[in-house]
């Protein structure tokens, strides 16, 4: 069976945005055991959201990004890189290109605000997900959340 078509958009509305945390719920929350009390913070109001749908309304991943001064904190304080983060993907939607989707509409919205490369803290099991799409890691291994990661930034 083949499966139903997707597109990626940026979140707009409320119900964009329930949707995004409901991937995010499931992916990070349960699935990964992340405290819901960290899944989500004061950044989410100001992020860019974007959101993966089937064609039937069904959503099958999230991603965010900050700019400006919501990310100077994960950039170094470089105003022209912005933050990719929170990207996750439902179990049954893993493997149809999703991800790749979202991370390539994130750094569409990146471009489109004249940021010149995105930073990321990549779940080390994640990496190569993230190499083969052009990001280098660098820095040390660290915990977020218990579990591991290692920063990795791409030159748009």
């Amino acid at each position: 069976m083949t499966p139903a078509p997707y597109r990626t958009r940026v979140a707009e509305d409320l119900a964009d945005r329930e949707a995004c945390f409901s991937v995010r719920k499931e992916v990070f929350v349960v699935e990964q055991g992340v405290p819901e009390e960290i899944e989500y913070d004061d950044l989410d109001a100001v992020a860019l959201h974007v959101l993966a749908v089937r064609d039937d309304g069904t959503p099958l991943g999230t991603g965010r990004l900050l700019h400006g001064e919501a990310a100077a904190g994960r950039t170094g304080g470089d105003a022209a890189v912005g933050s990719l983060g929170r990207l996750a993907v439902t179990a049954a939607a893993r493997g149809l290109g999703v991800g790749v989707a979202l991370v390539r509409a994130l750094e569409d919205a990146a471009r489109a605000r004249g940021l010149t490369a995105v930073d990321l803290h990549a779940q080390t099991h994640a990496l190569g997900f993230y190499e083969r799409l052009g990001y280098a890691a660098y820095g040390p291994e660290f915990p977020d959340a218990g579990i591991a990661h290692r920063a990795m930034r791409r030159a748009l």
